[in-house]
């Protein structure tokens, strides 16, 4: 055991008394011997046992939380710069904490290992030089891809499609469709051979189906056959009882930032909702309230991805693509099972 520590303290601050400087226990600067180790459980005791503060995980800052969502910011942002994929030890090293807990971090606040999310920022910028109408071979050297190979083995999968159906804007891409009604209005349903590519709700169908055209304007849309009315089942299913496990396979499309503020949306709880703040700092950009709003806007899977669970801090409703009603109702319906649930246990 250290000397001078306390057997019963597990703080997150540790002092080391040969520089009589104290960190936080996550930090990236080396550990000391245990005779030389001072373990504390708040900054403020640290201080007043005469250590000053890591210039490197700065322990002495207030909001944890805040810190941790600034961390992952300036690693997506060092990923998203770097010409050549950094290291985990150098992106710790570089925004100064420990491997182990950077990785458990990056993970925490944006659903995706720092390979995967490197792998979704070059599919992204791949998507973007196709719409801007670059060469399918331009756009994958531009993005970073040393091989054809490896180029079409990632961005088939995050396109949905293959690139030059995308840069065609999803010409010969053929996605069965149906027309249902729920107790919410009438829904739109659309699927690709991957997945659900759209959920749609509205009081309007004709309305619904010209908006699933401007959202896949080159793809040929198929009436679903019987066995799609099964599909078509499970999606009002999960209106009706949005509290239901969504195991449905889904066909997303969006940026990397978009299908990362989605991911952060499947993790919050049926019955339980979360603030556009929290969302941001979940995804890495705690500033970014705006753009997370806009990405919730943008979910074109309704109830699937669920941003009805999206309100504002202090708890009221801010906007809802479908209607702010329907996102009263899903709530409401989510508590009631959730609370249901809790007094049959």
């Amino acid at each position: 055991m250290a000397k001078g520590a306390d057997p019963c303290i597990e703080g997150p601050w540790r002092g080391v008394v040969t520089t009589g400087i104290y960190c936080r226990n996550s930090c990236g600067s080396r550990v000391p011997r245990a005779e030389n180790l001072r373990l504390f459980r708040s900054a403020e005791e640290a201080e007043r046992a005469g250590f000053r503060p890591c210039r490197r995980c700065r322990p002495n800052e207030g909001n944890f939380e805040q810190r941790n969502g600034e961390i992952i910011a300036e690693a997506c942002r060092l990923i998203e710069e770097a010409d050549s994929p950094a290291s985990i030890s150098a992106l710790a090293h570089a925004v100064g904490v420990s491997e182990g807990h950077f990785h458990r971090l990056f993970r925490k606040y944006t659903g995706l290992t720092p390979r995967a999310y490197r792998e979704q920022k070059r599919a992204a910028d791949v998507r973007e030089n196709l719409v801007r109408g670059r060469p399918v071979t331009e756009a994958f050297y531009d993005a970073g891809y040393g091989s054809s190979g490896r180029f079409y083995a990632v961005t088939n999968k995050s396109l949905g499609m293959t690139p030059r159906h995308f840069k065609d804007g999803g010409a010969q891409e053929t996605l069965l469709f149906a027309v249902g009604q729920t107790s919410l209005g009438a829904i739109v349903i659309a699927s690709s051979l991957k997945g659900i590519a759209a959920i749609l709700i509205g009081d309007d169908p004709e309305a619904l189906l010209r908006d699933l055209q401007d959202r896949f304007p080159k793809a040929t849309l198929v009436g679903g056959d019987a066995d799609y009315e099964r599909t078509v089942a499970q999606v009002v299913g999960l209106v009706e009882a949005p509290n239901l496990s969504n195991d449905l396979p889904l066909d997303i499309r969006g940026t990397v930032f978009q299908r990362r503020v989605w991911q952060a949306l499947q993790s919050v709880p049926a019955g339980s909702t979360v603030s556009y703040d929290e969302i941001a700092r979940r995804v890495g950009h705690p500033r970014a309230v705006n753009a997370v709003a806009s990405a919730c806007a943008s979910n074109p899977l309704a109830v699937a991805i669920p941003c009805h669970r999206v309100v504002k801090s202090d708890g009221t409703f801010f906007g809802y693509t479908w209607g702010l009603e329907r996102k009263r109702v899903l709530l409401e319906r989510e508590c009631a099972a959730a609370q249901a649930t809790k007094a049959s246990t």
